[in-house]
């Protein structure tokens, strides 16, 4: 990522698409925290004081740390994403999950098609009960990634699969 921001207007777009997952029963568990400008490297140190804090002097490693301080910096908004459980309880959580995955896939599809560059970061404390404490979430809510978006010098490489669709596909 190079550094030039986003208008918040074309954030706003890739939301509301976003927002057209599928959920079962209606629920629309996803839900979106949004860090801009001088805020995303607000949040970065929010994050990497949390890994601090949070982690065992025996496992906390100094190059984690200096990453999630450093992984915005040339990011536009870094997007936190999460599943708020729904009041269904016949609705499996697993199901919540996934209708948030969606959302997060229809974010990144649109932000692809306007140009903009993503992440889907899940590192540091992104799935610990110190993020989900920072958020407010409740227990039964999940963090599922932190998006980072920008804009890139030159195009993303293309993608690569190591498994041929076909070894994925059982036809009956």
């Amino acid at each position: 990522m190079n550094g030039r921001f986003i208008p918040d207007e074309q954030i706003q777009e890739i939301l509301a698409l976003a927002d057209w997952a599928p959920a079962h029963g209606h629920t629309e568990p996803w839900r979106f925290v949004v860090y801009a400008k001088e805020k995303v490297q607000d949040f970065c140190l929010t994050h990497a004081v949390l890994y601090k804090k949070h982690t065992a002097p025996e496992l906390f490693k100094e190059t984690t740390y200096e990453k999630l301080l450093h992984m915005g910096d040339q990011a536009s908004h870094v997007i936190l994403a999460y599943m708020q459980r729904g009041d269904l309880p016949k609705i499996p959580a697993l199901e919540e999950v996934a209708a948030t995955s969606c959302a997060i896939q229809n974010l990144l599809l649109g932000a692809t098609a306007l140009g903009i560059a993503t992440y889907w970061g899940s590192g540091g404390m992104a799935y610990k009960p110190p993020m989900k404490a920072l958020l407010n979430l409740r227990v039964e809510d999940s963090v599922l990634g932190i998006l980072y978006l920008g804009y890139a010098d030159s195009p993303d490489a293309a993608g690569k699969r190591l498994v041929p669709i076909e070894e994925k596909v059982r036809w009956v």
